[in-house]
Order: C-alpha cells, then structure tokens, then sequence
C-alpha cells in the first residue's frame, strides 16, 4: 500500500517560476499549507491572494519556519539561493531548489555537507530532466539501444534581452553557469556513469559587453569525459532583441556505437505571427509578433492548465514527497558537479587554455 503524506509547502521567491510552482502546488491534493514569501511583501501577498495561500510575507525564515511546513521551494534570484536553502536544511525540510544550485563552488559545498549532515532530500531543478523529448531520450540510453555513448552536443540559443535581465538580476549568472548549465546537466544525466575531467572553451564578446556586461556572446566548449567520451557544447543569449523563441532554441545529439538520437528542440516548426502580439513568459512588458510556439522554457498555458517542463518537474517532485515515488531531479552532488563544469568552461574560455576537473582555488 502507498503511505500518503500531507505537504505544507513554503515557496521563497514569488516571481515568474515560485509563481507557476506555488499555482501547481496548490493544485496538488496532498498539499494542504501554502506560505509564500519574497522580498518584495507585496508580490508575497499578491500571489498569496491568486492561489489560496494560508501565509505570506516578506521573511523567508518565517515562511520557510512554519510548523505546517515540511517542504520548501527556493525560486529566488540565483544570487540568492545559499541562505534560504541552509535555513531550509537546518530545519529538516525537503527542498527543491532552482538551479543552479549555487553561483561558486564554496557555497555549492556549503549546501552539499549540509544536505548529506541532515539527510536530507534536496533536489536542484534542471527542468529539461522533464521535457518529454529527454526523458525519453533518457530511456534510449537505458535500455542500452544506442550502446555506450562515445560522444554527444548540445547547443542553445536565446535572445540578448533575455540575457539582460538575467545578468541585471546578478552578473554571475551569465549565460554559460545560468543557461548552458541545463545542457551540462542534460548530458551528465545520459552520461551519469561517467564524469568530466578535462574543459577546453572559447567565447567572443560583443553586444553584451558593449551593454556594459563583461559577459561572452558566444562560448563553445569541449568535454572530455573519464571514460573517453567527448562532447561539444555552445550558448549564445546575443541573438536579436525580438528573435521569435520565447525560451531557448535548442538541439542535442547523442551517438554511440550501436545507434544515434538526434534531439531538434528550436520549435521552428511550429511558427505564429500575430498583431496583436505575444508576450514573453520571462519577460514584462516585452512581447513578439512572430514566435515559435512551445519555445517557452518553463512550458505554456492552455484552456486554463500549465504544462511543460515545469509542470512535470513540480508534480514529480510532489509525488515523490507525498507518494514516495522515484524522481529523477538532480541531486545536490549532481548539481555540485554541474556548476563545476559551467565555472570550468568560464575559466577556460578567460585564460584560453585547457581546464582539468576537479577544479582548484
């Protein structure tokens, strides 16, 4: 027989994804306590007002705190992610954070030892793990009809007013540790026997520095993993301010030696143009007339329901808590190890010389 759980949950961060995870969670039949906090009380009230939230304001810690809280979702600005998760762990709640889990590796340890001290169930939100295309991807690799991977790419694309607001949000998360990141993650999951020892990357800067951001327009780097496995993978966030993608444009090949999957996720094939304008799913007051429909990161609405990447991962993540249902969100040495790939390929592509992992201070 499944034991089920009630969930009290307590979402630090009401912005764009705190928001869509907060509306899901309320959704979810075993959650029975909400508490939404933000710096900002008034967003905290607001979106505790739309979603039926018992609790809100403007201290995290008194959110995170509450007595009816077993679970906590972290979806503030990546700048500031460590405080909100160490009050979490210290408290013996389950977390789910956004990734990436950290923006430096002493504060990824610092969550690491915390969350192994505890034992506790900290999960890093690397929503592509839940966009179909992957998870079925993954369940190629598994069932081993495309052999041992010997090489693999990735690369993604998206446009520079994305890139401003993320890089105004906090300079450390430029687009290589805040954006490609997913894709390290993606090939580590496909690749999860192995691990990266080696990071050779370039970039060229242009419209972002010119911006005033010291941040590439464009990084390309090789992995090599311990088992000999090589993989490309490349990020640009300098394409036109109104470029149609509403996320990211992307594609991922895997080949091994008994088969190859090639992953088209740009979206091009489902193309909209409207006058009225759309509007983008990160950004106010920023819409395009043309746009590749399903291109949002996080997913899109429809007839009154949210789906995608975000929705599976929120509810996987639910079922596991209340259900004790397997999920294959990243774990805090996972993510660890991810964001140590992402700083490497940064390291790199500044002194243009090969990088060798573990890195040092």
């Amino acid at each position: 027989m499944i034991e089920r759980k009630s969930l009290g949950i307590a979402v630090v961060g009401a912005g764009r994804i705190g928001g869509l995870r907060a509306r899901l969670a309320a959704e979810y039949p075993a959650v029975n306590f909400i508490a939404i906090a933000d710096a900002d009380p008034a967003r905290a009230r607001d979106l505790a007002a739309q979603i039926g939230a018992q609790f809100h304001g403007g201290d995290n810690l008194a959110a995170i705190s509450r007595p009816e809280v077993n679970a906590v979702i972290v979806a503030s600005s990546e700048g500031e992610h460590v405080q909100a998760v160490m009050q979490a762990l210290e408290r013996g709640k389950a977390v789910l954070v956004e990734k990436p889990i950290a923006l430096t590796l002493d504060d990824a340890d610092r969550i690491v030892a915390e969350a192994r001290k505890r034992e506790a169930d900290l999960r890093v939100g690397y929503s592509r793990r839940y966009k179909d295309r992957y998870l079925i991807a993954k369940e190629q690799v598994v069932q081993g009809r495309v052999g041992r991977i010997v090489g693999a790419s990735a690369r993604v694309f998206n446009s520079r007013s994305q890139a401003f607001a993320m890089l105004k949000r906090n300079p450390g998360a430029t687009p290589v540790v805040d954006a490609l990141t997913y894709y390290v993650d993606l090939l580590n999951w496909l690749l999860e026997s192995t691990h990266v020892t080696e990071v050779f990357a370039r970039g060229q800067k242009g419209v972002l520095k010119q911006a005033g951001h010291d941040t590439d327009d464009v990084n390309w780097a090789i992995l090599t993993y311990a088992d000999g496995t090589v993989a490309s993978l490349g990020v640009s966030y300098a394409l036109p301010e109104k470029y149609p993608a509403l996320g990211h444009a992307a594609r991922v090949e895997v080949l091994g030696t008994e088969g190859v999957m090639i992953l088209d996720d740009d979206h091009t094939d489902q193309l909209m143009y409207s006058e009225k304008g759309v509007p983008h799913v990160y950004l106010p007051d920023h819409s395009v007339n043309m746009v590749f429909l399903q291109s949002g990161t996080p997913g899109d609405w429809a007839l009154g329901d949210f789906l995608g990447p975000i929705a599976n991962e929120t509810r996987a993540w639910l079922d596991h808590l209340a259900l004790g249902k397997p999920c294959v969100l990243a774990t805090a040495s996972e993510a660890r190890r991810t964001l140590e790939v992402t700083l490497a390929i940064e390291r790199s592509a500044a002194s243009r010389k090969p990088v060798a992992l573990p890195l040092v201070a």
